[in-house]
């Protein structure tokens, strides 16, 4: 079938075809579902780059994850070269606008993983995303005690926090920033708070990469900073049965959040009777300044860097990339 979105035309095929399995909604219902939430949708992401999360079978079937634009897109698609690590260059869809994202669900796909910077604007970073991951054995109640304790430190810091769940057991915090910093530096000052979060609640949060170091805390993961690095973005539908979305809530209702019952069935109306709670995110941009006078002091004080992902060149300053475990075997061996 075609479908009218954005003033563009947009081809459908197989939109009767089951996505989500637990209610039966389709690919046809993730779009109107994406229609239904477009201002708050495009208020989280549009005009940035993302990576598609592609389940062509829907949520229980396999999957693969796509920066490239295949061939064969409609000339009206807008796109933006993106690298990774290592450099390597792709042309990644930019959500302009809905026929964008109906054009990438009928592709299959079910999130969207968004750039912390703009597809016009790609040197800077204008979004501080902390990631709270709680470790298995971690209650919810932990997570939302986390993003307590996350949002007080960021005021301390001078920052106003936006929270979101993850669509899962997480939640996600977002900080939107003055568009003058890159990404090592929006990932130094995310690597200082979690170390400054370890300190003040060493029984709740953790900095440590190594699992094996982090025990039955919620894991502050900084490299969601990284350059290049994509998070699941606000408003996405999640490849589980139930179709939860990560989905933006206010401090207000922090404590009666419920992560399943958000749903590609439940938000849109949520939105209609609540509003976005993230309305106000890009009304006054903000300074990275306090939480890098943290990373300095923490670096003055004879702290390395903190390890950074597998995929990413050796930093400068950065500890050896070896669990503790295995370093102390190492040396007991010689």
């Amino acid at each position: 079938m075609e479908i009218e979105v954005a003033g563009r035309t947009v081809a459908v095929s197989n939109p009767d075809k089951v996505f989500f399995g637990e209610r039966g909604e389709t690919k046809l219902d993730l779009i109107r579902y994406y229609e239904a939430i477009a201002e708050p949708l495009l208020r989280a992401i549009g005009g940035r780059p993302v990576m598609l999360e592609r389940y062509p079978d829907g949520a229980s079937g396999k999957s693969f994850f796509q920066k490239r634009v295949p061939k064969g897109a409609p000339d009206w698609l807008e796109t933006v070269t993106v690298a990774t690590p290592n450099g390597t260059e792709s042309d990644a869809l930019v959500v302009r606008d809905l026929a964008h994202v109906a054009w990438a669900v009928n592709l299959g796909c079910l999130g969207f993983h968004a750039w912390p910077s703009r597809a016009d604007d790609p040197e800077h970073a204008d979004e501080l995303r902390i990631d709270l991951d709680p470790t298995p054995g971690v209650t919810f109640e932990q997570v939302r005690e986390a993003a307590r304790e996350a949002r007080a430190l960021l005021a301390e810091a001078g920052l106003v926090a936006f929270g979101k769940t993850t669509g899962r057991r997480g939640i996600h915090l977002y900080c939107r920033l003055e568009p003058r910093y890159d990404s090592y530096a929006v990932r130094a000052a995310a690597v200082a708070l979690a170390r400054e979060l370890e300190r003040r609640r060493p029984d709740l949060c953790t900095a440590a990469w190594w699992k094996e170091e982090r025990g039955r805390r919620v894991f502050v993961d900084f490299n969601q900073n990284a350059p290049h690095k994509t998070v699941f973005a606000a408003w996405s539908a999640r490849a589980r049965s139930g179709a939860q979305v990560s989905c933006p809530f206010t401090w207000d209702e922090l404590e009666a959040v419920e992560p399943d019952a958000l749903t590609i069935a439940t938000v849109p109306g949520r939105v209609v009777d609540e509003g976005d709670p993230w309305a106000a995110i890009d009304d006054a941009p903000q300074s990275l300044d306090a939480l890098l006078v943290w990373s300095a002091r923490d670096m003055a004080d004879g702290l390395m860097d903190a390890p950074w992902p597998p995929v990413y060149p050796k930093q400068p300053n950065e500890p050896p990339r070896v669990a503790p475990s295995r370093a102390r075997k190492l040396d007991a061996d010689g």
